[in-house]
């Protein structure tokens, strides 16, 4: 062991009080001990009853029935999710970049964060992370794998951060399909050039019943090329929709026409991160009879919830 002050040598000097080897410095004369990292950081939850608390939310139960059935404080369970929702977002960026890939399908799926768009709106709201909160994905076709997302507003902005965040997620050419948002044609070409042959499938929808909650039915459906040299078998964006039906069903806070929405806006960014890094690395996937991870080849085998815990923990 180094002195992690003036980086000499040391020798060991007893033990603290929980057990852990100390050490003094014989240059500074300072003792330090060696403390193994903990999955939870400075959380005393016990390990095993987080993970059950994670795996209850992963299922689609919401924070007070998850207080219910475990008898862990709901702020406690908040804390636990967004702590490790964070790590997993640094994981996916980390592990998620420079992949080959194929074929990539983009879109973007509705939440809300505190309250609708249209109750901001008229309760004249300005402070940020409330209303419209538009999680934006691309799925790789054949590997299933959740390669980028991003948690934004649906404008011409955070379009152009998703297309940067998919741009470092990707590498060589490959074909990309996404809907017919419109920044998407400005910014996919402005970000990844002649890397992608980019195609739109632009669905158009009978009249909507006022009284309907759900959109018109789909009467026509175009395929747009906008770059590239785009395959018309390949131009599809059913494998990303299905994706968030998953995403739909998996999380509580997605759920529509409940009162389980998010209502900070970190929560709901910890929870999408969580979902993805479950999603790519634990969930077996049917069709795959894998996960998307092993699939992609990124990792060997099948984690756990508690191996996805332990190695998110290293990078707090």
């Amino acid at each position: 062991m180094l002195c992690p002050t003036c980086q000499n040598e040391t020798h060991r000097f007893g033990k603290d009080r929980y057990g852990n080897q100390r050490f003094q410095c014989e240059e500074c004369r300072k003792t330090f001990s060696d403390r193994p990292i903990k999955a939870l950081g400075t959380m005393r939850l016990d390990v095993a009853k987080a993970e059950q608390c994670l795996q209850l939310m992963l299922e689609g139960m919401s924070v007070r029935a998850i207080m219910r059935v475990t008898k862990v404080n709901r702020n406690t369970i908040l804390d636990l999710m967004t702590m490790v929702g964070e790590r997993c977002e640094k994981m996916l960026n980390g592990r998620c970049n420079k992949m080959p890939v194929v074929d990539v399908q983009c879109d973007e799926i509705w939440g809300f964060v505190g309250m609708k768009e249209k109750t901001r709106k008229r309760l004249k709201k300005e402070e940020d992370g409330l209303g419209d909160a538009y999680c934006f994905i691309a799925l790789e076709r054949t590997t299933k794998m959740v390669i980028a997302f991003h948690l934004g507003r649906r404008s011409s902005q955070d379009t152009y951060e998703f297309a940067q965040k998919l741009s470092v997620a990707t590498s060589g050419n490959f074909q990309l399909t996404t809907d017919g948002f419109r920044p998407y044609q400005t910014a996919i070409p402005f970000v990844m050039g002649d890397r992608v042959d980019f195609a739109a499938l632009v669905k158009q929808y009978a009249t909507k019943d006022d009284h309907k909650y759900s959109p018109g039915e789909v009467i026509k459906v175009d395929k747009v090329p906008c770059c590239g040299n785009p395959s018309p078998d390949l131009i599809c964006t059913s494998h990303v929709e299905r994706q968030n039906l998953t995403l739909r069903m998996q999380s509580r806070r997605m759920t529509r026409l409940t009162n389980a929405f998010s209502k900070k806006w970190e929560n709901h960014q910890a929870a999408m991160a969580l979902h993805f890094a479950y999603y790519n690395f634990c969930r077996v996937h049917m069709t795959l009879k894998t996960t998307p991870a092993v699939k992609a080849g990124i990792e060997d085998h099948v984690w756990t919830l508690a191996e996805l815990i332990q190695k998110t923990s290293t990078l707090a």
